[in-house]
């Protein structure tokens, strides 16, 4: 039914009551009638407010006092109050120098696939929107966009426009999120059961002639009570799977809702028409049973689903909201973690979270990194390590200075990659849920032909056949086969410390023969020492020499750098410091009142300038060199991993070859590749060349990567798989398919036996959905099953496929 505007005194504006200018204003066409506005501000909004359906806010608004009237409906003013930037830091990150912001909201009402797929279309084509993806099984969407270009506010009204409620996700309400959705299937499934009950009690009469001697006047009655008690269930309990068939036919992707709504229609139609005509078959038990049978499904998937997301992506709310800083007086003041900012010291008490990334100022201290790694061990931190947001502080008060709070902490990353991994499916879950709807289309036509074919065999039995037809083969199993697998393998994975970022991966791990392995900080443990240190040049004195080489590492973000950080306290002036990937570092070092162009790095960089240097030691990996001098030489040492070689051996014996790809120099490469057992080496490996070599063996066979560094970047993401661990360079992380936690080469054995279980448990859900609902369509329409069965039938093999998946849960 139209809505009907209100009158508005003549001359004045429709939408804001104050007089139109001479010239008449302008105009907008709002249910379907043009009305006169003063303004294009008063146009647009009114626009927007008919856009987002909210015609009503005219109806029902306050007019007489035209200088307090709202101008914006309630629902408009809450979503525009998102685009505050001081409530946007608290759960948005910014990516690409700033220009880009990234973020996780949280949808009311999506029920499937075809929700999910109506939304990511419908903002996806939004100006100025990144990329959006879309999780049915978390209801959650992964949103990027580029704020210059387009306000959250914006986006927020496209997904209510479509008739879904999005907000920021926001772990603190989560439970009272879930509570609410329980509530709403737990009241609906109450009535059904009891409904059920009461119907089933006169069928059962009916069907075995307990009541066959009662006249046709007492089973009309008995008809009709059966009518009365059947409607509730029908416009009330079944209300969920009308809504998601509506709105997945308004995405043109009819859902396994629309033969359930169907069938459920049919059957409760065909039965009234019998009651008021009097004669013929009634099923209202079957409708009731259904419609209950159905909510069970959906109950426990909501059960399933929460489990999930709980264990996936609340780690956040473990982080405090105040944080103890420090004021220039030296006291101490408790403020909210949202207003902590770079460079400021916060304090740590015993036994508390720590509630932002930072630099630790003390000696030295003792953490529990479990929310971040699994292990529950505490880990020692000496003084100028990093420390990250969730750590439980084990011992004594703790001085940190900020690096990083709310959503720019590492933590934060970690559940913003959870939530990608999430709206990520694999290429055979994507296949399924195409099949799921493909199936669906056939399903109505197969039933179509069903209901002719039976027209001419038995017109009485048509109906009915063609409904069991419709409800034995809905395609529930095929729907919940492959986001319930993989919502249980990331679940799994994260448990162990483990984050996916692409969640195709578990569709990948299976056909991997070869992975490559960076050397530093991958079979290596990362935490380096300065080994032997020889001065070259007589030119400077050593302590001069210590200052460039500091200095100049400061810019460095290589693993090998951090020793080299602190040799001492005289500075050096270094400008204009370049990065050369795989290579080192160059400057410009003013000393003694001249300019130097100076280098640090690789023995093939200095070489550049010295073409006939030789080491001095052969285990020297770092040097340093002005155009004119040769000034020192480094050797910085590591451990190799404890568990590196057990781990090889055990990749090895699964058939899979050990190549190590790494950019330091033969000598120093070699030694480690014999240890851990590794017959095959790259050494003095620039990106590029690391690149050609994984490209090339792609040719053969897809391939996994595994480093950690600035200069394994490009290859991480040539690799089919990537793996990399948590404390790795920043463009490591943000290409890797898959991040170690726990700084552990044997996590990536775990990783491997999780994907590959998933993969399998993946396989058996769609193959029994598949072989069921092929295999039950003959048999339903032979005529051989009834309405009620066929409901009993689909509910027990969607709840077959939901407990196989949750066996990824232990």
């Amino acid at each position: 039914m139209a809505i009907k505007l209100p009158e508005v005194p003549a001359g004045t504006c429709f939408h804001c009551l104050q007089a139109l200018p001479a010239d008449g204003g302008y105009s907008v066409r709002l249910a379907d009638q043009d009305v006169a506005v003063c303004c294009y501000g008063c146009q647009a909004v009114a626009q927007t407010i008919n856009e987002q359906k909210l015609l009503h806010f005219y109806v029902y608004r306050d007019t007489t006092n035209p200088l307090q009237i709202p101008l914006l409906p309630e629902e408009l003013q809450q979503l525009q109050a998102y685009d505050d930037e001081r409530l946007q830091a608290q759960f948005t990150r910014t990516t690409d120098q700033g220009r880009q912001r990234e973020m996780t909201l949280s949808v009311e009402g999506m029920t499937c696939s075809a929700c999910a797929w109506l939304i990511e279309h419908h903002v996806q084509r939004l100006a100025g929107v990144a990329s959006v993806k879309v999780n049915a099984t978390t209801e959650r969407v992964y949103i990027s966009w580029y704020a210059g270009q387009i306000k959250l506010s914006r986006i927020l009204q496209a997904i209510a426009g479509l008739g879904y409620r999005a907000l920021p996700f926001e772990s603190a309400t989560q439970e009272q999120d879930f509570k609410k959705r329980r509530r709403y299937y737990v009241r609906r499934l109450g009535l059904a059961g009891l409904a059920t009950m009461q119907v089933m009690m006169i069928a059962v009469g009916l069907y075995f002639g307990v009541v066959s001697d009662l006249d046709d006047s007492l089973r009309q009655f008995m008809w009709w009570i059966s009518l009365v008690v059947a409607t509730p269930v029908l416009l009330y309990s079944a209300q969920p799977f009308y809504i998601s068939a509506m709105r997945s036919i308004q995405a043109q992707r009819p859902n396994m809702d629309v033969p359930v709504s169907i069938a459920l229609l049919g059957a409760y139609g065909a039965s009234a028409y019998a009651t008021f005509l009097g004669h013929g078959e009634v099923y209202f038990e079957s409708v009731s049973m259904f419609t209950f049978l159905l909510l069970i499904g959906r109950y426990l998937e909501l059960l399933a689903r929460q489990k999930a997301i709980s264990a996936a992506t609340n780690l956040i709310k473990l982080v405090p909201a105040l944080a103890q800083r420090e004021t220039a007086r030296d006291d101490i003041e408790t403020v909210p973690v949202s207003d902590l900012s770079p460079g400021q010291i916060i304090r740590v008490a015993p036994g508390a979270t720590l509630p932002a990334d930072g630099i630790l100022l003390d000696h030295s201290a003792t953490l529990n990194e479990a929310i971040l790694t699994g292990e529950s061990r505490p880990v020692q931190k000496p003084a100028g390590t990093t420390v990250l947001a969730g750590s439980i502080n084990q011992q004594q008060p703790l001085r940190i200075e900020v690096t990083a709070a709310q959503q720019e902490t590492v933590l934060a990353s970690i559940v913003a990659l959870k939530d990608l991994a999430l709206s990520r499916k694999p290429r055979l879950a994507q296949a399924a849920e195409k099949l799921a709807s493909t199936f669906v289309i056939r399903l109505l036509i197969v039933a179509a032909i069903t209901f002719l074919v039976w027209s001419f065999i038995d017109p009485q039995q048509a109906f009915w056949v063609t409904l069991a037809v419709l409800v034995a083969t809905c395609p529930c199993a095929l729907a919940l086969a492959a986001p319930t697998a993989v919502t249980g393998a990331i679940h799994n994975l994260n448990t162990r410390g483990v984050v996916l970022r692409n969640a195709d991966v578990l569709n990948i791990i299976q056909d991997i023969k070869t992975v490559f392995v960076d050397k530093t900080g991958t079979l290596t443990t990362g935490e380096f020492s300065l080994q032997h240190e020889h001065i070259i040049s007589g030119r400077f004195s050593e302590d001069t020499i210590r200052a460039l080489v500091q200095a100049l590492e400061h810019h460095s973000e290589h693993p090998l750098a951090q020793p080299l950080r602190q040799l001492t306290a005289t500075p050096a002036n270094v400008s204009a410091v370049v990065n050369h990937t795989g290579q080192g570092l160059s400057g410009v070092w003013a000393q003694d009142n001249e300019s130097l162009n100076v280098r640090i790095g690789s023995l093939s960089f200095i070489r550049q300038w010295h073409p006939e240097f030789t080491p001095a030691t052969a285990a020297s990996q770092i040097f340093v060199a002005t155009e004119q001098d040769l000034l020192a030489e480094y050797h910085v040492g590591d451990q190799i991993r404890s568990d590196a070689r057990a781990s090889i051996e055990q990749l090895q014996q699964a058939g899979i070859e050990v190549v190590m790809l790494t950019g330091d120099r033969a000598e120093l490469a070699q030694p480690v590749a014999e240890q851990l057992g590794i017959s095959k080496v790259y050494a003095d490996s620039l990106p590029d060349t690391k690149l050609s070599v994984v490209s090339a063996a792609q040719q053969q066979h897809p391939v996994m990567m595994i480093g950690d560094g600035i200069n394994d970047g490009p290859v991480l993401a040539q690799a089919d798989i990537s793996i990399t661990f948590g404390h790795a360079a920043d463009l490591a992380r943000v290409t890797a398919d898959v991040m170690l936690m726990r700084n552990n080469f044997g996590a990536v054995l775990e990783f491997r036996q999780v994907a590959l279980r998933s993969r399998g448990i993946l396989r058996q859900n769609i193959i029994w959905a598949l072989v069921y609902n092929i295999g039950i369509l003959p048999v339903a329409m032979a005529g051989f099953v009834t309405p009620y069965i066929a409901a009993i039938g689909m509910s027990l093999s969607s709840l077959i496929v939901l407990a196989n998946s949750l066996r990824l849960y232990r």
